[in-house]
């Protein structure tokens, strides 16, 4: 057994991306609104390592809004196949221009797009509204590489506390919790 919390984490998700069939990187995001109440939603992570969890959006969304009010937020991994999940608490910071570029480089051109025609989070008359706006997005972009609006990019959760949940017989579960200190990692266990 490892006392690096980010190899314990490369590990089962290493395990999770054999084993789950659909979205083994989906993770939920939880957000706090500023009149005091939780959102969540679920993401893709799209880079991950030491210093931390990275996923990509709108800057503009409501998920964003409320990251500017309060970066606090709380990531929640579950591979039902495998029966663990992992919690990572942390605060949010944007990643840089230069990953945010590189990533919506890698994207398919469609996501691309529909990244310039989405108003993510804001009211939508009906879908046809979106698709017309899609296809303007593509006769704009036509014959040309995609540029990453200026409204998207990524953000890396730095955590302070990483949860590894397992599953075992009658509910005795397993729970080995990881909290940043100043030197380093300190490694518990909590009741199941």
């Amino acid at each position: 057994m490892t006392t690096d919390p980010f190899a314990l984490f490369d590990s089962w998700y290493t395990e999770a991306r054999a084993s789950e069939i659909n979205d083994s990187n989906a993770m939920a995001l939880a957000t706090v609104a500023a009149d005091g109440r939780p959102s969540s939603r679920m993401v893709l992570l799209k880079g991950h390592g030491p210093d931390g969890f990275v996923f990509y959006t709108n800057r503009e969304s409501r998920k964003a809004g409320e990251i500017a009010i309060n970066p606090n937020v709380a990531l929640l991994f579950h591979w039902k196949s495998l029966r663990r999940q992992i919690r990572i608490e942390g605060a949010l910071a944007q990643a840089t221009d230069a990953e945010s570029d590189a990533y919506f480089a890698s994207r398919g051109r469609d996501s691309q797009l529909g990244a310039w025609a989405s108003d993510q989070s804001r009211p939508l008359a009906d879908r046809a509204t979106f698709e017309a706006r899609f296809a303007a997005m593509e006769q704009r972009f036509a014959g040309g590489d995609v540029p990453r609006p200026p409204h998207w990019g990524g953000y890396r959760v730095t955590p302070v506390a990483i949860e590894f949940w397992q599953d075992r017989a009658h509910r005795l579960h397993e729970r080995r919790v990881f909290t940043r200190t100043d030197g380093g990692w300190h490694e518990g266990m909590l009741y199941p």
